[in-house]
């Protein structure tokens, strides 16, 4: 899951799709493309709206997305045009580009990005959620 800096909407990715996959099969995580808050807890009010739901972010670590996660992981999802942008120009093979896709065009909303809930208020943050926890229902069933 990859986001602009590791703080709201990719620490709640994780976390959403973490709490409905067996973690024994399946290795979740998530990264900035940035390096503006790594080692920093997600945001207060990503934290906050997680645990709304029963989910615990509080111990995540922000990291920056990297060239051998491409090695890493079998699927990249990023959550805007930007920061799949950004992802792609690390790319170094085909496979690395194959692997990258945008969260929601693993659903049918009327979205295409995941907001950056950064700037605003409570509700960007719940809003957010929704469409993860949308996002994620998806991948998890996909991932069984």
């Amino acid at each position: 899951m990859v986001c602009l800096g590791n703080i709201c909407r990719s620490p709640l990715a994780e976390g959403i799709l973490k709490s409905k996959v067996d973690p024994s099969r399946i290795l979740v995580d998530s990264a900035g493309t940035a390096g503006y808050h790594v080692g920093s807890s997600p945001d207060d009010r990503s934290i906050a709206i997680a645990r709304k739901f029963q989910i615990d972010i509080s111990q995540q670590r922000c990291r920056r997305f990297v060239i051998e996660d491409f090695d890493r992981f079998d699927h990249i999802f990023v959550m805007d045009q930007s920061n799949y942008q950004d992802v792609l120009e690390l790319a170094q093979q085909e496979s690395h580009i194959r692997k990258v896709r945008l969260i929601l065009e693993e659903t049918n909303l009327d979205y295409e990005e995941v907001p950056d809930p950064y700037y605003g208020g409570e509700s960007g943050f719940d809003h957010v959620y929704q469409l993860l926890d949308n996002a994620c229902n998806v991948l998890a069933e996909r991932l069984k």
